[in-house]
């Protein structure tokens, strides 16, 4: 099963991003794909009200060790007891691609560590915040550094963004099928 994570602005957005946002959603759970968001507000919220009116699976990875902050639209819970910026590295990690809508300082570094860990990125650019300006600052317009990791692919519509992060996905770029850290089954048995 493909794991879909959305990272966006939390708190309150414009009725543009949010309506933008929730048909993302509902386009992860037409795909049978399972959505997974830091599990708060704003954008988080949108996508996860999409989801659920397409009778899909939401996953909210949250911070700290209650559910105060998750939103009503989340099938699983997770508590991770880590702050923001923790717990969103658990996020970018459980998924298989990224796909950033808006955006303020913390989608930005969740931007980042997923162009650490070669995670393929769709950025939704008409949803304002930074996504709207990631391509005038990439390298080539589409690296975050010289290095050229992964490319970041950009989308207008949200039947775009998934058609870009179901092809990602199709092409293997940033499953964790078959990836990781190698163990030596020897000293870790």
């Amino acid at each position: 099963m493909i794991r879909i994570g959305v990272i966006g602005q939390s708190g309150e957005i414009p009725e543009a991003t949010w309506l933008l946002a929730e048909e993302i959603g509902k386009e992860i759970a037409r795909r049978g794909a399972i959505l997974l968001t830091g599990g708060t507000s704003g954008v988080m919220s949108a996508v996860s009200r999409g989801a659920k009116k397409a009778k899909g699976l939401v996953v909210g990875i949250l911070p700290g060790d209650t559910m105060e902050f998750a939103n009503e639209d989340i099938d699983i819970p997770i508590s991770t007891g880590l702050s923001f910026d923790y717990r969103s590295l658990i996020l970018v990690h459980s998924s298989d691609v990224i796909i950033m809508v808006a955006g303020g300082n913390g989608t930005l570094g969740e931007l980042s560590a997923a162009y650490l860990n070669r995670k393929p990125v769709v950025i939704v650019e008409p949803s304002g915040g930074w996504a709207a300006k990631v391509r005038s600052m990439a390298y080539d317009g589409c690296y975050l550094d010289e290095r050229k990791w992964i490319k970041l692919d950009y989308a207008a519509t949200a039947a775009e963004a998934l058609d870009l992060a179901m092809s990602r996905v199709e092409q293997g770029q940033g499953t964790s099928r078959g990836q990781g850290v190698a163990i030596d089954s020897d000293k870790h048995s």
